[in-house]
């Protein structure tokens, strides 16, 4: 099954390679195709993630009240989550959707012929960034190298951005520390990948930046109009302070 996949991504590819006449064109045209598929699952992920960031306070206010039990502490979570259109693990659905064609890419593009370029600037695509400066050394090999970087610097920015209503809590500077990790990692797992996978990676990190900050914008200008209305709607607590009566001084009979 494994292997009649990665033949499907295969033709797609040489189908659409054969279109435009370049296989680097041809696998950003593939990023974008899965990319437009995913589009409505990727928009309510974003909208999900930019509502924990914005309502983390709430969040870590539950729990502190209930850090002692925390058997409540999980029923009041997931009671958070329902009434505000949550999900916690939303965020990593589109990734793991895009997992299969990410490792197909991988056993493709080690079988293109070396000739499979990107219009000269990645002259091929089977080739890693570490095999092309181990070949051309560092200045020619230069577009592998910057590949390889925007890999893990796409990787950084989306957490990073997602986390800007947490301030300075310790569960916001605690994901900034991951995130940083995590873009290293990346940058570390590029080097060794056919730069044609790094290609499709960059270009469909891009494309999740921009929606991301497309979408969290509107998402956050919505949420705080939700929530001037309903401090407007409150209701209003008087507190009427009663004068303390003095006793009245009785007649001498």
């Amino acid at each position: 099954m494994w292997e009649a996949f990665c033949g499907l991504i295969e033709t797609v590819l040489e189908w659409i390679a054969n279109l435009c006449g370049d296989w680097g064109l041809a696998i950003i045209i593939l990023t974008f195709i899965i990319r437009l598929a995913l589009l409505p699952l990727s928009i309510k992920q974003v909208t999900s993630t930019t509502r924990m960031s914005l309502m983390s306070g709430r969040m870590q206010e539950i729990q502190s009240r209930y850090a002692n039990d925390p058997q409540r502490q999980a029923e009041e979570m997931r009671r958070f989550y329902s009434e505000n259109d949550v999900n916690p693990i939303g965020g990593c659905l589109p990734l793991i959707l895009q997992m299969p064609i990410f490792f197909a890419l991988f056993t493709v593009l080690k079988g293109v012929s070396a000739d499979a370029s990107f219009y000269g600037i990645l002259p091929s695509l089977a080739t890693s960034a570490k095999d092309a400066v181990g070949a051309m050394g560092i200045a020619a090999a230069s577009a592998y190298v910057i590949t390889d970087l925007l890999f893990g610097v796409l990787t950084l920015i989306p957490i990073i951005t997602s986390q800007q209503g947490m301030g300075e809590s310790a569960q916001g500077s605690q994901m900034k520390v991951m995130a940083v990790g995590m873009a290293l990692l990346m940058v570390w797992v590029g080097w060794s990948l056919p730069a044609g996978v790094n290609l499709y990676y960059v270009t469909s990190s891009a494309w999740g930046v921009i929606q991301q900050l497309l979408i969290a914008n509107r998402v956050k200008a919505k949420i705080l109009a939700e929530e001037a209305i309903k401090e407007a709607n409150a209701p209003i607590h008087v507190e009427v302070m009663r004068r303390e009566r003095k006793k009245r001084p009785h007649k001498k009979s």
